[in-house]
């Protein structure tokens, strides 16, 4: 069985006739009679009706007609797609990434990777860490930029910095008033808002769970799925929002550093498939190394914090 074969029988299961086939064939009637016989010959099952007209399948020849169109429409697909990629070809980089990391220095390692490897293709995926290390596992990315710390034996972490946290807070709170560090104790009995919550272990967790160990109790807890959102509630006046420092997005929110000793802190983590010895591994160390090298305040917890 060939896929000229499979062709041939395609158009005579859509013209109902041999005749009208080999007219859309540009052939003979023979010959394509010939390789219909073939096909059936090999598949030991008659596809077709001869004796009636228009011609008929069987119940074999309509499966087998169905699962020839699913065959031919994947085939073109491919066909497409090669044809494409062989006329600009440029390697594909998949990279997911947490959002707050935008905010953290990733665009500019980012742009000294694109500048030192033009032709290849990045490709941007937003998702939370734990998304990340089932990316990576399934090949749907093939490096990751998180926040939370996680272990898993087929992933490779390396922490990049660690970024002290603020507290975001509503111009009209009393707590608005002052520009000093703040103990997480002042969130005692208060509301707060907390992101991602469709993902665990995440921030949010992280940020309860200091709570938690604090004896901190809240008022009220309100999830949401992402920092733009949080911090939109806080403008609101919903509640507070405990955050990464260099991800202060909003001009009408009042942020605060969160006190030294209170030892908080949150990572940026690059992650990679423990045995990928792909050379943008390599790539991207070097370019971490050239960021922090030209850039030596980037590692300070406190970098770029002016209430």
């Amino acid at each position: 069985m060939d896929l000229k074969q499979i062709r041939y029988f395609v158009a005579v299961a859509e013209e109902r006739s041999f005749t009208a086939a080999a007219e859309r064939l540009h052939i003979t009637q023979p010959p394509l009679s010939r390789q219909i016989q073939l096909l059936e010959e090999f598949l030991s099952v008659q596809l077709l009706k001869r004796d009636t007209r228009p011609l008929e399948l069987t119940e074999a020849g309509r499966l087998f007609y169905e699962q020839s169109i699913q065959l031919l429409n994947r085939i073109e697909q491919m066909q497409v797609a090669t044809t494409r990629l062989g006329q600009s070809y440029q390697e594909r980089l998949s990279i997911g990434f947490v959002v707050s990391t935008i905010y953290s220095g990733l665009p500019s390692l980012v742009q000294d990777f694109r500048d030192a490897f033009p032709n290849t293709r990045l490709e941007f995926l937003e998702m939370t860490s734990a998304e990340q290390f089932e990316a990576l596992k399934s090949g749907r990315i093939d490096i990751g930029f998180g926040r939370v710390r996680m272990y898993d034996p087929a992933i490779s972490r390396v922490v990049l910095r660690e970024e002290r946290l603020a507290l975001a807070v509503p111009y009209t709170s009393p707590l608005a008033t002052s520009q000093e560090p703040l103990p997480l104790s002042v969130l005692n009995n208060k509301d707060i808002i907390v992101y991602p919550s469709n993902s665990t272990p995440s921030f949010a967790d992280y940020v309860l769970n200091a709570l938690h160990d604090r004896r901190i109790h809240l008022s009220e807890i309100h999830d949401v799925q992402s920092l733009q959102t949080a911090l939109g509630l806080v403008a609101a006046g919903v509640g507070y929002c405990v955050m990464p420092t260099g991800a202060r997005i909003r001009s009408d929110i009042h942020y605060r550093l969160i006190a030294e000793e209170e030892n908080v802190s949150i990572p940026i983590i690059f992650s990679y498939r423990k045995k990928d010895t792909s050379w943008y591994i390599d790539g991207f160390f070097k370019m971490i190394e050239k960021l922090y090298r030209d850039n030596p305040e980037l590692l300070d917890p406190d970098y770029g914090f002016k209430p």
